[in-house]
């Protein structure tokens, strides 16, 4: 038997899981040419299942429910290496515990077969129950996979997901008495782009005209006269307010059509964004298809870790349209765990957008950029670079000698928008957080931006207790999605009507959130936050003078750590010490692309990220040799991982929080409770997914503060990074859960 008894009683036959198993991971990876070695892998990744002694631990613990721990990897892992697999093995290996490093997968394989010594009546039982072995020759690696080490790295990696996907969907469907796993068939691009079109133009012709329209409807065209080009590598850097969302929708959708692919992948930096267009996708993409086109995706749970079932509930992107973070998309492209990789496979032949690609941090840059343009060479997809603030990847060797297309190829000749945003400086003197809040409580309208939550909080607090003044917001981290998007939704009405509204936010609404303020104040930050907080000033140009940027420097306010050699750069080249070339007595505006491109440059220079010692160049290193849970993990260092050295977009991973509490009615509260008394005991990716509007994530620095734990009860795993837990305590309709936390990082 390959599993104990379904709710019906029902044991799965062995060979029933290795045959479905392998029919599915062989269809996952047939667009990536991966087919005859993940159907393999998937006939022999339980083979070990076959010991005596694990079937008679699997009859003694089923009653209970318990685990055999008795390891059943190793003897298919064996006969995948001696097939002539060779470090391809570790697929089969890792599929319950993860990828390991290429060097310790033969010496792996011997200890653990050394620990039952019936290996060759079990093998022979294996090949006996599947003649097929016999039958036919293993399928050959794709030349490419042998001749670039770094090629065959992400398409072991492919493999990897095709039989962790297909695993965990046979198994799921057996213990839910399923007739059959549910795998949704690939979607219609051109209805899906057709459907898009037509709707995207009802919405425009049911919005009042802007100054803005012309422009915006010129990129659209853009967008989709390059959509019919050869796939590729394509840029979208057009200025802030130009509806890029839209136009890379469009292009993506479009491209998928045109050229057969399986799907688009939208990610973008901060929740905040994630949260807005896959509500836009989700509006104009409605009725497409008989089920949901849109999955947004963004939990940080590991379910790893949080056991068996929560792993067979991992997201896998079964969806034709996704909308996920930078975190969750690089996870899945250089992680190692099943129920992080198990969605990779679906990236083949697809179309990624990525949004407000400027916030992908400097230090990654190097494998980031070497696996996006391995995934453009070699495994049929295309990639969409989108910003108002274009890094020149191209000064990076991962893409020095790619080749790329620019969706608008002349700026210049684009029709006239809005006013050019004014900035203002207020760098100097003693400025506090208290005075910003003061100078900004009276008059029209305001935006303030600031670097970190208590920044925010300290703002809010400020005009919350001045007299007479009302229709204050905060937006930050602390609040669930949902409730970001209630205030985002009242916020846009009352500016609409002309009504008065004081805003204070994190970062996670410069770059891409569609608001519309006549003023923006923006705390001190790296050059391209200047740039994209710019974009929420007189957004739709309505204003005769365009809007105005106030860029401030408070002596009591903090900053992330990360930002010291950000900040210096951006003072040199467009900040308060710059000089414009043309006039020694004018200062360099933030929006200069010219000036960009320097920062950029000087950015990418002085963190040495072409230098051999880089963490970048090591982790580049570790995949050519194969070394996964190096990448991931960092390397071997008095017996210890070097997490210093591991591949990581945020500093700190999160614990992930939901919060019954920010629902507006009673029912939609009782069905979270329900939905968190069902994950606890058995985990469905339903409820998951029914729970993502309602989590929010808690830095480490949050979770040490005094009193926050006893305030959390655990749903999956520990109160710790990666686990899941439930907000007991109280939840401000303001400002969302109360925590003192020292910085916002890289949003989770």
């Amino acid at each position: 038997m390959a599993h104990s008894q379904s709710r019906s009683g029902r044991w799965q036959p062995w060979v029933e899981h290795a045959r479905n198993v392998a029919g599915m991971a062989g269809a996952f990876a047939a667009p990536f040419d991966g087919a005859a070695i993940a159907h393999r892998v998937g006939l022999l990744h339980d083979a070990g299942k076959l010991f005596d002694r694990w079937q008679d631990k699997l009859a003694r613990v089923a009653a209970a429910g318990g685990a055999v721990r008795i390891d059943h990897k190793a003897l298919g892992a064996e006969m995948v290496r001696t097939a002539g697999y060779g470090k391809i093995a570790a697929v089969v290996l890792g599929h319950h515990g993860g990828l390991v490093d290429g060097s310790r997968v033969r010496g792996l394989i011997g200890k653990l077969l050394g620990e039952n010594p019936d290996e060759a009546a079990a093998e022979a039982t294996v090949r006996r129950l599947l003649p097929e072995l016999a039958d036919s020759a293993p399928g050959a690696i794709p030349p490419a996979w042998v001749e670039d080490p770094l090629v065959g790295e992400l398409g072991v990696r492919m493999v990897f997901s095709a039989l962790c996907d297909a695993d965990h969907l046979d198994t799921a469907a057996h213990f839910a008495d399923e007739e059959a796993p549910r795998v949704r068939p690939d979607s219609d691009f051109c209805l899906l782009a057709d459907h898009f079109a037509a709707a995207r133009a009802r919405y425009l012709a049911a919005r009042a005209p802007t100054r803005m329209d012309a422009a915006r409807e010129a990129v659209y065209q853009h967008c989709m006269d390059a959509a019919l080009s050869e796939q590729g590598i394509f840029r979208l850097g057009v200025p802030t307010g130009y509806a890029k969302t839209l136009g890379a929708a469009g292009f993506a959708l479009r491209h998928a059509a045109q050229h057969g692919l399986r799907r688009v992948v939208m990610a973008v930096p901060f929740l905040t964004i994630t949260e807005q267009n896959a509500a836009v996708l989700r509006g104009l993409l409605d009725g497409a298809a008989p089920a949901p086109v849109v999955l947004e995706h963004h939990s940080g749970v590991d379910l790893d870790a949080a056991g068996r079932q929560a792993r067979l509930a991992s997201e896998n992107w079964d969806a034709p349209v996704v909308v996920t973070t930078f975190v969750r998309l690089f996870e899945s492209l250089l992680g190692r765990k099943p129920s992080v990789v198990r969605r990779l496979h679906r990236l083949a032949r697809s179309v990624i957008v990525l949004d407000e690609v400027q916030a992908l941090p400097a230090t990654m840059l190097l494998p980031i950029l070497d696996v996006l343009r391995i995934l453009v060479q070699h495994f049929g997809v295309t990639v969409l670079l989108c910003s108002a603030t274009q890094p020149d990847f191209w000064h990076l060797s991962p893409f020095r000698q790619l080749p790329a297309t620019d969706v608008v190829p002349d700026l210049a000749a684009l029709p006239p928008g809005r006013q050019r945003t004014r900035f203002r400086w207020r760098t100097q003197g003693d400025l506090t957080l208290a005075d910003v809040a003061a100078e900004t409580a009276s008059g029209g309208s305001v935006l303030v931006v600031v670097n970190t939550t208590a920044d925010a909080r300290t703002v809010f607090d400020a005009w919350s207790g001045m007299p007479g003044v009302d229709s204050v917001w905060h937006l930050s981290t602390r609040m669930c999605p949902e409730h970001r998007r209630r205030v985002l939704v009242e916020v846009r009405r009352r500016l609409s009507c002309g009504l008065p509204v004081r805003l204070v936010a994190t970062q996670l609404i410069e770059a891409g959130v569609d608001v519309d303020f006549p003023v923006v104040w923006r705390a001190f930050a790296p050059a391209d936050s200047h740039v994209q907080v710019a974009g929420r000033a007189d957004r739709e140009g309505t204003l005769a003078d365009g809007g105005e940027v106030v860029i401030f420097s408070a002596v009591d306010a903090s900053q992330p750590p990360t930002y010291r050699m950000l900040l210096a750069a951006t003072r040199r080249h467009c900040g308060p010490d710059s000089t414009a070339p043309d006039d020694p007595d004018s200062r360099v505006t933030p929006d200069d692309p010219a000036a960009l491109i320097r920062y950029y440059h000087e950015i990418y220079d002085n963190l040495n990220l072409e230098d051999a010692a880089s963490v970048g160049q090591r982790i580049q290193r570790a995949r050519r040799g194969w070394q996964f849970e190096t990448v991931t993990d960092g390397p071997q260092q008095g017996g210890r991982r070097d997490r210093s050295a591991a591949f990581r977009l945020i500093d700190d991973d999160g614990l992930a929080v939901v919060t019954p509490q920010a629902a507006v009615d009673e029912a939609t509260r009782t069905s979270l409770h329900e939905a968190i008394v069902r994950v606890r005991a058995h985990p469905t990716r339903d409820d998951l997914r029914l729970l993502h509007p309602y989590t929010t994530t808690l830095h480490p620095s949050a979770l040490r503060a005094a009193g926050v734990t006893a305030l959390l009860r655990p749903v999956l795993g520990q109160l710790a990074p990666g686990g899941l837990a439930e907000w007991v305590g109280a939840y401000d309709a303001s400002t969302g859960m109360s925590v003192d936390t020292k910085v916002e990082e890289f949003v989770l």
